[in-house]
């Protein structure tokens, strides 16, 4: 059996409950099959067909269909690239390109925190840490890292998209580039603008006991499940007891949410005009 199937059989033991469990990056909820459609080494095909025929004995519960509804949207990213090959480096919605980006010595700075994993948001720091060391990304936390970057660094999208196409082993263009215009909201049936994802709400949601976050910030390992999710609002006393210092060992939030999403709303403006 090859990896592809054996991987692939394995996500079938637990497809029934993946319409919950992908949301939760600590937990084995997705089905890691990324790579092997990236490569070819297993057949859309096969897997449409063994799931349908699972669905059509009444198997795989309500995740079953889920998943499938994935692998569409994956065929959907593919059909907007061929059909608009202009999304390879500019918005799907024209409009968009009057958005203006921050630039200049602090973006940079903002830029590369992003990219290391310091930008003083847990959750946004360990999913980093998570395609720095390993080449993947959990689905969820690709969102929320993409709508940090976008709509609280103001950054532009494409910068993250080239980063994603380095670092992730399953990187292909067409789901990379419909996944970053999704969360920029400048891509086919995205987000709306206003949307903007809160990484202490969805840290607080999708790893509610900081299980994903210590594995990959052990520095943060000693703060409890209510405290982890924003170091910056813990007294510092309480900190130190706990050998976190703010601004040496972990940072300080590079932003605050509030005011972010104040000014992304601003720079979409132009959207509307």
């Amino acid at each position: 059996m090859s990896g592809g199937a054996h991987v692939f059989d394995a996500f079938l033991d637990r497809i029934a409950g993946y319409a919950h469990a992908r949301d939760y990056p600590a937990l084995p909820g997705t089905s890691r099959l990324s790579v092997h459609l990236r490569f070819g080494t297993v057949s859309i095909r096969h897997l449409v067909a063994k799931v349908n025929k699972m669905i059509g004995y009444g198997g795989g519960s309500g995740g079953a269909p889920v998943w499938l509804s994935e692998l569409v949207w994956r065929e959907f990213y593919a059909m907007i690239l061929y059909r608009n090959p202009h999304v390879a480096g500019h918005p799907f919605k024209p409009a968009y390109e009057r958005v203006g980006w921050e630039s200049g010595p602090e973006a940079d700075a903002a830029f590369a925190a992003w990219c290391e994993g310091r930008t003083g948001y847990p959750l946004v720091d360990a999913a980093m840490a998570q395609i720095n060391q390993t080449g993947f990304m959990h689905n969820r936390l690709r969102m929320v890292t993409a709508s940090f970057l976008v709509k609280d660094l103001g950054i532009d999208w494409r910068l993250g998209e080239r980063y994603f196409a380095r670092q992730l082993v399953d990187y292909e263009l067409a789901s990379n580039n419909g996944g970053w215009q999704w969360a920029a909201s400048s891509g086919c049936d995205a987000q709306p603008f206003f949307r903007i994802f809160n990484p202490v709400t969805q840290s607080e949601h999708f790893d509610k006991d900081g299980e994903f976050i210590r594995h990959y910030l052990p520095q943060l390992s000693a703060l409890d499940a209510r405290a982890i999710h924003a170091p910056w609002l813990v007294l510092r006393r309480v900190l130190e007891e706990k050998g976190i210092r703010l601004g040496e060992n972990y940072p300080e939030p590079l932003v605050m949410h509030d005011e972010a999403r104040k000014k992304t709303l601003e720079r979409y403006a132009v959207v509307k005009s």
